[in-house]
């Protein structure tokens, strides 16, 4: 009788343990799947930069088609390490990623996303619609204060099909509102004292004393800055980048910080434009006789 019992007590006690075992693979299986079931985050941003709209999610250069991935790759690495793969076009030590973080595939930050998709553009500055080419060459000369790669170069070449590629999804001509904004619509009038207290207070200690940049941050001014035909030696293009995005990951500036640093800055000495090819678009046929 007693072996009867131990034996139905053993015959139990398998069973309770099988059916526990069971009961933990249930529920964590279903856990499992909820937490894949779950949608991921957006990608973090600023409270100043745009909501993260659908169409911003831009490939990794690494997963590119093997046709391509090559160029790039290489197109990446030009944005990140300008001076390493594309010194012989640069005369300053930025670098294209101080504008264009992550080699402008960050949303907080001038974003390259799309940008493949946006042009042709009307630009003012030529007077006429310019492509790609046209716009990049026009940063190597006047924010990298360089020399245009030509069209036909592997510098260029690469950073076109990397534009495309981080563009990929996107509609031609669709409504991409992470572009950074004309200006910040306040009129504000700088102030250039106040200006550089506000230099002093949050911006030296990445940008130097003298505006020289460190090795965590670029030159504001100087020799190693951007020429004074570059974007960002226009007040309101200066102003809008920095109260979006500086200081970098936590900006804090108002609207009128950030008009009166940037008329600080305007004002500080920095290189000459020397253009390397002609800036205008040569208008042979005139538009108004286009049907």
């Amino acid at each position: 009788m007693k072996n009867r019992n131990v034996y139905f007590a053993l015959v139990l006690a398998t069973l309770l343990l099988v059916f526990g075992v069971w009961i933990l693979a249930f529920f964590r299986s279903t856990l499992v799947t909820k937490r894949m079931e779950t949608p991921q985050a957006p990608p973090r941003q600023n409270a100043k930069a745009p909501a993260v709209p659908q169409l911003f999610n831009p490939p990794r250069p690494e997963d590119a088609p093997e046709s391509i991935r090559a160029e790039v790759m290489l197109g990446y690495r030009i944005m990140t390490e300008t001076k390493k793969y594309a010194g012989k076009y640069i005369n300053n030590d930025l670098s294209c990623t101080n504008c264009h973080f992550d080699g402008g595939r960050s949303i907080n930050s001038i974003s390259l996303v799309g940008v493949g998709a946006r042009y042709p553009l009307f630009r003012a500055r030529r007077d006429y619609t310019a492509d790609l080419t046209l716009r990049t060459q026009g940063c190597f000369e006047r924010s990298m204060n360089g020399t245009a790669p030509a069209y036909n170069s592997q510098i260029m070449q690469s950073l076109l099909v990397y534009f495309q590629w981080i563009s990929k999804g996107i509609p031609i001509y669709a409504e991409q509102p992470w572009t950074l904004p004309h200006d910040l619509g306040n009129s504000h009038k700088p102030d250039v004292a106040n200006g550089a207290k506000v230099y002093t207070d949050v911006c030296a200690r990445c940008h130097g004393d003298n505006g020289q940049g460190t090795p965590i941050a670029p030159p504001l001014w100087g020799d190693g800055s951007y020429n004074d035909g570059a974007g960002m030696h226009r007040i309101r293009t200066f102003s809008v980048f920095t109260w979006r995005y500086m200081p970098k990951s936590a900006p804090t500036l108002t609207q009128e910080q950030a008009l009166d640093v940037a008329g600080f800055v305007h004002e500080k000495p920095r290189p000459k434009l020397v253009s390397t090819h002609p800036d205008k678009v040569e208008q042979i046929i005139p538009l108004s006789e286009v049907k």
